[in-house]
């Protein structure tokens, strides 16, 4: 692994939907050779981390990588290993990050967040703060995505299991959920179910399938959340605290097996999705753009899309309602795993490949 040195390339976009204000963006190669990376988090005052789905971490600074020590062993088979990174609210004054991953073993793993101070080039103090328990067989569907909320408090998102989707409906069970926790693992006490005795108090929402992105927009107050679905069905929601959010009992998807998962696509009580794609793009990655860059962009949805290989933009009106979306960055050519916006503007994104990128698209 090495990072390049920064080439920069022009990009055509293919417009689906009405067509967008045009945009010459360039495509800058910041980093390669990366093990199927699946995060990005900006550090206050300087330098990226990036995540491998093997377990590597990184510290970008300029045009250097370096390696990151002490990060906590993870499970590493199938869809499971490291997933999301993203630094404490207070990082220039603590130094605390924390990291989302599979923990365990085949047969009996679950997604665990956990703590840690990042010093220079080394964990500190790395503390498991949740784990999905009890734990369940298999390789797939750990969500694995994290989002601070203004509070303080930190959103995360945990799979179905793929074998267990009865259970993103239980809330009994951490499968299929948004969850959300104080920074020290401990669940806040305006949590929607924590007068229910039979309920995981740390439960937020369910009735979700395998959340791959999570991202609060501060300018509207709301937080956003996409999943893939199984064959078509993929959807953006807007996560309220103790909504049901449908899976498996309500779906726009089929089995992969073409069979009815459910006869319902709507269910009384159960959301809708904001954005629902038939068929599947397979989105995993979530940012609302705000940024001085690409200002035609700002209030919308970044998307990225692992079947599609493209960026997809979903056009918000300052209310939340969708008004269209564009295909963005398709001369990339890769799987989009990640999608962030830099403090300049900039939109980063990694491809999703045993030797990976980390790019920078740019104007």
């Amino acid at each position: 692994m090495h990072v390049l040195k920064a080439l920069s390339v022009a990009l055509a976009m293919l417009v689906a939907g009405p067509v967008a204000a045009a945009v010459e963006p360039r495509v800058e190669l910041v980093a390669t050779g990366l093990n199927h990376p699946w995060s990005i988090a900006f550090l206050p005052g300087g330098g990226v981390l990036v995540t491998e789905r093997n377990g590597g971490l990184h510290r970008l600074e300029g045009l250097r990588m370096s390696r990151v020590s002490g990060v906590p062993p993870v499970f590493n088979d199938g869809q499971g290993g490291l997933f999301d990174v993203v630094a404490d609210p207070g990082f220039q004054q603590n130094g605390i990050i924390y990291l989302s991953y599979a923990h365990g073993t085949r047969s009996a793993n679950g997604t665990r967040i956990a703590r840690a101070k990042l010093v220079g080039n080394s964990l500190l103090e790395v503390t498991p703060i949740y784990t999905a328990t009890p734990l369940k067989r298999g390789n797939v569907h750990f969500g694995g995505r994290m989002a601070f909320l203004p509070d303080g408090t930190l959103a995360f998102t945990t799979g179905d299991g793929f074998d267990f989707r009865e259970q993103a409906q239980r809330l009994d069970s951490p499968l299929g959920k948004v969850m959300r926790i104080t920074t020290d693992g401990k669940v806040p006490q305006d949590n929607p179910f924590l007068t229910d005795s039979a309920a995981l108090g740390t439960i937020y929402s369910r009735g979700h399938r395998n959340p791959q992105g999570l991202a609060f927009d501060p300018v509207r107050g709301l937080l956003f959340e996409h999943e893939h679905g199984p064959r078509g069905g993929d959807e953006v929601n807007v996560i309220r605290p103790g909504k049901n959010y449908g899976w498996p009992v309500a779906t726009m998807g089929l089995d992969y097996s073409g069979a009815t998962v459910s006869p319902y696509r709507r269910y009384p009580g159960m959301e809708d999705g904001l954005v629902v794609w038939v068929p599947s793009i397979a989105p995993s990655g979530l940012a609302v753009y705000r940024g001085a860059m690409f200002p035609e962009w700002n209030g919308d949805l970044l998307v990225g899309a692992l079947v599609d290989k493209e960026v997809r933009r979903v056009r918000l009106s300052p209310e939340g309602k969708v008004l269209g979306q564009e295909s963005l960055f398709r001369s990339i050519g890769e799987r989009i795993r990640d999608v962030r916006v830099a403090p300049d503007g900039a939109i980063w994104v990694t491809t999703d490949d045993d030797k990976g990128k980390v790019l920078r698209i740019s104007r």
